[in-house]
């Protein structure tokens, strides 16, 4: 890759696959959690309306995950981190996770355009906010004082993915796309790279453990785990060793 310009604005798209070497179940994957329930259950406004208490159930489950003491930012999640605090121009991730590794690894302008599993928001009043502990029926919004209108904090299927604005204005900006442990299959993220070429203002790049089903639409592959390519990746960047931790 060529170097960049030191303002340049890098974009990066990151998928299931930066966080499964964490430990955390994927959705997609053979053996993943769509295999084993039935999405329209549990990631629709239909389910959640026909059946709360399962999808409460569900998303239960998966933020006592996620507070798993094993659980924890790999050397990718890292090296992410490490490029936001030191590449002098605009570093953006946007994330189709919902987890708080990038967080938990130190990275700050992030957008997840899937929500975020430790949060939750009233469909009355909309607002999010931070919650880490199981949620049902019964609790009582903290804003407008209603019982049974709270619900995770998730871009289910047939909604439209937060921040979608600020996500197109950042991909007409940058000069770099990375893209890293991404499906390809998953619209509107998997167009991003497609939006950044006909725009041909920017390198793209795929770092991914086998080829995406969008794996022709980037200029360059690097095939691997996301805790290998991505620090090596990141340290080409900056011109210096990544450790990653």
């Amino acid at each position: 890759m060529q170097p960049l310009p030191s303002d340049a604005t890098i974009v990066i798209l990151t998928g299931a696959g930066i966080s499964k070497e964490s430990g955390l179940d994927t959705f997609r994957c053979e053996g993943g959690i769509w295999s084993k329930v039935r999405l329209e259950d549990v990631a629709t406004p239909e389910g959640f309306a026909a059946d709360p208490d399962l999808v409460h159930d569900f998303y239960n489950a998966r933020r006592r995950g996620l507070s798993d003491p094993t659980i924890a930012p790999n050397p990718a999640h890292h090296a992410l981190a490490e490029l936001e605090r030191h590449w002098p121009g605009r570093v953006l991730i946007v994330t189709q996770n919902i987890d708080d590794l990038h967080e938990r690894a130190g990275s700050r302008n992030l957008i997840h355009m899937h929500g975020e599993l430790l949060k939750i928001r009233c469909v009355h009043c909309g607002l999010p906010r931070h919650w880490s502990d199981d949620l049902g029926t019964a609790e009582m919004c903290p804003d407008c004082k209603r019982s049974g209108t709270l619900r995770p904090h998730i871009v289910w299927f047939g909604e439209i993915p937060l921040e979608m604005e600020r996500i197109m204005a950042a991909l007409s900006d940058c000069a770099l796309f990375v893209s890293i442990g991404t499906s390809g299959n998953v619209y509107p993220a998997a167009g991003f790279v497609a939006q950044v070429r006909r725009l041909g203002l920017a390198h793209t790049v795929e770092l991914n453990l086998e080829p995406s089903q969008g794996a022709t639409l980037f200029a360059e592959h690097r095939n691997g785990p996301a805790s290998q390519t991505v620090p090596a990746f990141v340290a080409e960047i900056l011109g210096r060793e990544i450790h990653g931790d």
